[in-house]
């Protein structure tokens, strides 16, 4: 059986994969799969876990935020903002939470940092009107 190409491609970070048997992903609907030769197909993966693998060999999981996959020409391409891939499930599991937490409390700072800025201005701007206008 011929397998399939897998091009997995994030900001900092891309694989390739030849003769790829199975792909097992997730998107909105559910749970989908995909071999050599599938007709064209778009959708978008959801936070989790994705497994490939190649003929008589162990799953590799896929651990992702979300993604655009893309299957075309015999060929499955997948954009995200970063992956993992390992065979070890629960290793992998582990991994993608502490991503996930370490990334929520990125946007709560920033979200923080942000109401900080806009509060400033937002003082200036009243700072400003009082000012007397001498044009």
């Amino acid at each position: 059986m011929t397998g399939f190409t897998l091009n997995i491609l994030a900001s900092t970070q891309a694989q390739r994969f030849e003769n790829v048997q199975s792909f097992v992903g997730e998107d909105a609907s559910g749970y989908f799969g995909l071999q050599a030769s599938h007709i064209d197909f778009m959708t978008m993966l959801v936070f989790g876990m994705a497994r490939f693998r190649f003929a008589n060999e162990p799953w590799q999981y896929l651990a992702l935020p979300s993604g655009l996959a893309s299957f075309q020409a015999n060929e499955l391409t997948i954009s995200t903002r970063y992956f993992l891939i390992d065979t070890d499930f629960d290793k992998i599991s582990k991994l993608l939470e502490q991503r996930a937490l370490k990334e929520q409390e990125i946007m709560r700072s920033t979200k923080e940092s942000l109401r900080g800025m806009e509060q400033l201005v937002l003082k200036k701007i009243r700072e400003m009107k009082r000012l007397p206008d001498y044009g």
